[in-house]
């Protein structure tokens, strides 16, 4: 009986330690629950013309993150992002999740979410979700499956994540994207 009751408090403690971890609720603007910052920046860093705004707004009692701007594909340019650092200047290892949720509402648009790894070195290289954005509040959940490689092999390296990005591009258009809520997932 007492191995039973052992092994039963010892999966107890295992599913505490695996529960949803917070990336972001915005609640302190400038600093993410993992304690980096949001970087905002465009296509303009290779020659692009596309234009961004991004920061945060308050709605109720709640900060959100807001990415507006117009997507240009002139000069081979094409993105708008926020990008999170997941851990300053080392890997953080999500292993031990499933996938990543988003709350977020925004205008019609080709959206996704990006994670960058170890083996990514170049910027060009990530793996890619899309994002279906509509106009109310919706929470979107994206497994680790989903995301495919963009100019590289494999699948994501879960446990060698350097960031992660909320990108509008590929088309031209006006990007507004709010997010009030980011985690990883079981």
């Amino acid at each position: 009986m007492k191995k039973i009751i052992t092994a039963l408090l010892i999966g107890m403690a295992t599913q505490s330690i695996a529960a949803d971890l917070l990336i972001d609720d915005f609640s302190r603007p400038g600093v993410s629950a993992l304690g980096t910052q949001w970087q905002g920046f465009t296509d303009r860093v290779m020659g692009g013309r596309s234009t961004i705004q991004a920061g945060y707004v308050q709605e109720g009692d709640a900060n959100i993150l807001a990415m507006r701007g117009n997507v240009s594909l002139a000069n081979n340019g094409g993105f708008v992002q926020v990008r999170l650092p997941l851990a300053d200047g080392r890997v953080f290892d999500a292993s031990e999740y499933g996938g990543i949720a988003i709350e977020a509402r925004g205008r019609e648009g080709s959206y996704a979410v990006h994670l960058r790894t170890v083996r990514g070195r170049a910027p060009w290289q990530y793996h890619e979700a899309e994002l279906n954005i509509g106009e109310e509040w919706s929470r979107i959940e994206v497994p680790f499956s989903a995301f495919t490689a963009e100019s590289m092999f494999g699948r994501v390296d879960t446990d060698q994540l350097i960031s992660l990005a909320i990108v509008a591009g590929k088309v031209e258009f006006f990007a507004d994207i709010e997010i009030r809520r980011i985690e990883f997932i079981r």
